[in-house]
């Protein structure tokens, strides 16, 4: 211990006040437990500060002005003016009303809050220094700690976020004009995201990926309708290619250099240059690296508690969301894939749980993915190969979106709702859709898994009209060989 250092103590130290630490440290409050919460920056995390909820925001508000701009069909006429910066604080006024919210919520559930920086001493201490100059730090012993540090955005060589042409999804998000072109590197979800939301403000945007396809882990058939509204949109696409470097141009914005990647290229379509031995080359005023996240781990000094990670940092945990120290825990993106919000929240409530004597586990079975492409793409429980890989005899049922009513009174009909069962019991197993809200949608397909219900549980459920929610009834009924306004299968 330093000199001078006051040393104070806790039951449960949560590291982390993103979605994952701050529900920890509230449920452990309502548990009446002793809590301490540090954070280092801004309570709801990287989600509610610079991802999840801003990029959602952007998304709602440029779809909603590039739909006006494209309603003709509709008889509606218009040349929406967008204002930038008004979008802008429209939307930091979203994120302030959340991060405050979650401050609230911790005092009111008795959870002490620290900012600095937590790292471990040992395995029982840490030491928290505080920001900012003559601020000092000091000791915390606890008994149980919660890491909750949650990820950072993957750096690639020659494109580090420090140079002001180079964009993470963070400085994309905060951007006070509107680029003419973009050149985005990667086409996974934040990617896919981001791309859609500048090509909606008139920006052209042109997507590298070193990969055959956009959205990788996802199934084709739900990235079809993805890459065509992509498509649609003025979006360009070069696909097996990795970016190697940029330089300024004279007359301003970068040149990205793309190099080929290992795996030959299956898909394309960028007007790109082509310039020696394969090399491309692609003009533009920004460039936004969007290849993956991180764990945020090697700050905590986590070998001095004696806590293991993979060789990519991540924390190892078991069901019950322990790190092999027996008294820590790890959740959210810290502790590895899927790094989902939603999943380290529910993580958060284990842990705490755990902590306080209870009989707590995570179950990933019901566990959904969303991505907010347009149109959207939402997955919970098994995909159909999943399903045939763990031996089942599976029963599929799908529905068209173009199929429902309500979906075309909303002008968005592209995409299906899937379904997949075991035959023999009829049990859901999982469950995917690509189309409008299926993040939404997703939901009743999870509880529907999380109970154990049959096809003909979902099928037999009344479901209002016209609703989308019709899509998931007639999926089911499908899979049955009794769908209405369907073919069967």
């Amino acid at each position: 211990m330093v000199v001078g250092d006051v040393t104070t103590g806790t039951d449960v130290l949560v590291i982390g006040a993103g979605p994952a630490g701050y529900v920890a440290a509230i449920r452990a409050g309502q548990l009446d437990l002793d809590v301490t919460l540090v954070e280092r920056d801004a309570y709801g995390g990287t989600c509610l500060n610079y991802g999840c909820i801003p990029s959602k925001a952007l998304i709602t508000a440029t779809g909603l002005a590039h739909e006006a701009a494209t309603a003709e069909e509709m008889g509606i006429h218009a040349e929406p003016a967008v204002d930038l910066a008004g979008m802008m604080d429209w939307k930091d006024g979203v994120v302030d009303q959340l991060t405050s919210g979650v401050e609230k919520l911790c005092k009111a559930n008795q959870v002490n809050l620290l900012e600095g920086t937590a790292r471990f001493a040992d395995e029982n201490t840490v030491r928290v220094s505080h920001s900012g100059e003559g601020q000092g730090s000091e000791t915390l012993e606890f008994e149980h700690a919660i890491v909750a540090t949650g990820s950072r955005p993957i750096e690639i060589p020659n494109f580090e976020f420090a140079d002001e042409p180079v964009l993470d999804s963070r400085q994309a998000l905060a951007l006070e004009s509107v680029p003419d072109s973009l050149v985005v590197v990667g086409a996974g979800y934040i990617g896919m995201e981001l791309a859609s939301v500048f090509a909606k403000l008139g920006t052209d945007v042109t997507v590298l990926e070193m990969l055959d396809s956009i959205l990788p882990g996802y199934d084709e058939d739900l990235k079809r309708p993805v890459k065509q509204r992509a498509t649609d949109l003025g979006i360009e696409f070069e696909f097996g290619y990795t970016a190697s470097d940029w330089h300024d141009r004279e007359d301003g914005g970068v040149r990205v250099v793309a190099e080929p990647a290992d795996q030959p290229a299956a898909d394309g379509g960028g007007e790109a240059t082509q310039v020696t031995d394969e090399r491309l080359e692609f003009d533009a005023e920004n460039v936004l690296v969007a290849v993956g996240r991180e764990p945020v781990s090697d700050t905590l000094d986590l070998e001095e508690a004696g806590i293991e990670t993979d060789d990519r940092g991540f924390i190892a945990t078991d069901s019950r969301a322990r790190t092999n120290v027996g008294h820590i825990f790890a959740v959210g993106d810290v502790a590895g894939e899927p790094m989902l919000a939603h999943k380290g929240s529910a993580e958060g409530k284990v842990a705490a749980e755990v902590i306080a004597g209870e009989p707590a586990a995570l179950d990933h079975q019901a566990m959904p993915a969303v991505v907010f492409t347009d149109p959207e793409i939402a997955t919970v429980g098994m995909s159909e190969s999943d399903a045939e890989d763990a031996g089942f005899e599976t029963a599929i049922g799908t529905f068209p979106v173009r199929a429902s009513g309500r979906a075309l009174t909303t002008g968005h009909d592209d995409g299906f709702v899937k379904v997949v069962a075991d035959e023999t019991e009829g049990y859901l197993l999982g469950a995917s859709i690509v189309g409008p809200e299926a993040s939404e949608l997703i939901a009743e397909l999870g509880l529907a898994i999380e109970l154990g219900a049959t096809l003909e549980d979902v099928a037999a459920t009344v479901h209002a009209h016209p609703t989308l929610s019709e899509s998931v009834m007639e999926a089911a009924e499908n899979a049955l060989g009794h769908a209405i306004h369907t073919l069967n299968r």
